[in-house]
């Protein structure tokens, strides 16, 4: 059997429902707020609202999606802090993607396997 759950397992966590809502510039920004709500769809005063900042950059490789999580209160605020959150979340990319070459460069490679990611043409 298979370890994921089955649909009859899924149990929806009512205790952390959030409404979602989507401000845009219709340019580069965009913030999700994610509003904490009880079962009854009432917000809850209780939980702190979620701000996250999105936006896409052009790469070499093409469109790259940018998600950062943004320390606000309010969404005037959260769009204050857009550029600095997303510039953070861009230099953690940067430098995981470092980390990861610094892996792929440090592999041992034995002789008669394919290459990591690879397949192996025979013929």
């Amino acid at each position: 059997m298979s370890d994921q759950a089955t649909v009859g397992e899924i149990q929806v966590d009512k205790e952390n429902l959030f409404r979602e809502e989507t401000f845009s510039d219709l340019k580069v920004a965009s913030i999700r707020r994610l509003t904490p709500v009880r079962e009854d769809g009432s917000e809850d005063p209780d939980r702190q609202t979620i701000f996250i900042g999105e936006t896409t950059l052009m790469s070499q490789r093409g469109p790259l999606p940018v998600q950062a999580p943004i320390e606000a209160s309010t969404l005037a605020e959260a769009f204050e802090m857009f550029p600095e959150a997303v510039n953070a979340a861009v230099e953690q990319l940067i430098e995981q993607a470092k980390e990861m070459q610094r892996q792929e460069a440090s592999r041992i490679v034995v002789p008669g396997q394919p290459p990591a990611g690879g397949s192996r043409i025979i013929g």
